[in-house]
């Protein structure tokens, strides 16, 4: 019971980041060097990648363990 309640919360967040890092994906055009903000946007893409991609393989994970 209690890998199925982690199981259904990883998969809030999941979607929770994944449409936050579609979102951000609409305007995000590549990094422009010499420009800061253009490099923080770039970082918080790479952490809400790293984010999904993370949470997409504790959820595997979990799917093949039970």
């Amino acid at each position: 019971m209690r890998d199925e309640c982690k199981l259904k919360n990883l998969k809030e967040k999941l979607g929770y980041y994944e449409s936050k890092l579609a979102f951000k994906m609409k305007r995000y055009r590549g990094v422009i060097h010499e420009s800061a903000a253009s490099e923080m946007k770039h970082q918080e893409v790479m952490v809400l990648r790293a984010m999904v991609a993370d949470l997409q393989k504790e959820i595997k994970m979990l799917e093949n363990t039970s």
